[in-house]
């Protein structure tokens, strides 16, 4: 009888974990243009042509990218960088972006595209060269060296409001989707006077 007893607990527990795991939002990044604003509700085209609705409510963050030169990097910036591994391994960026000191150090697989990357780390090295430029960079327990070729973009980001988004305008949306499949938008990334951004 205790045996049963014990079996019925755990299997209880265990349909509870399972319930409050379906439950849980999931984190997603979408890359998409904006075609429509109505309201709360942005309604995007997605890089992979995919139409979809995404909700804003007061707590979403709106910021807006800004062009640097790569030479401008100072020592010691906290930099993100998208990248794929080039034919002898070495790292070669898709793209580099300021941010701030409270994200994650480290080397990670990136959803950007196949085989990419996003290394969060500190500039250690910041070498012009002929092709572009050749960086060191270094984080918790690791560092990179990654080649940055001509025409990469750089950016930052400065905040901004709702009055930066627009049908047209080229966006990366942090957000999570929720039990009833609503997405909703934590932080969106604008594009602005033409400088998109990179990630």
């Amino acid at each position: 009888m205790k045996t049963i007893l014990r079996f019925t607990t755990v299997l209880a527990l265990l349909c509870t974990a399972a319930v409050s795991f379906a439950q849980a939002p999931q984190n997603v990044r979408i890359r998409a243009t904006i075609t429509a604003i109505d309201g709360d509700v942005l309604s995007l085209n997605s890089r992979e042509g995919t139409a979809m609705k995404v909700r804003m409510t007061e707590k979403t963050t709106v910021a807006t990218a800004r062009g640097l030169k790569l030479v401008d990097l100072p020592k010691n910036a906290f930099i993100g960088i998208t990248a794929v591994k080039g034919p002898d391994g070495v790292l070669v960026a898709r793209g580099l972006h300021m941010i701030p000191k409270t994200a994650n150090e480290g080397h990670t697989q990136s959803d950007f595209e196949p085989g990419a990357s996003m290394t969060n780390a500190y500039l250690e090295a910041n070498v012009q060269t002929s092709s572009g430029g050749d960086l060191t960079v270094v984080y918790k327990d690791g560092m990179q060296r990654v080649r940055v070729p001509i025409g990469t973009p750089v950016v930052a980001f400065d905040p901004a409001d709702r009055s930066a988004l627009a049908p047209g305008v080229y966006v990366i949306v942090a957000a999570q989707v929720g039990p009833d499949n609503t997405i909703t938008a934590l932080r969106i990334q604008a594009e602005k006077a033409g400088v998109k951004p990179p990630q």
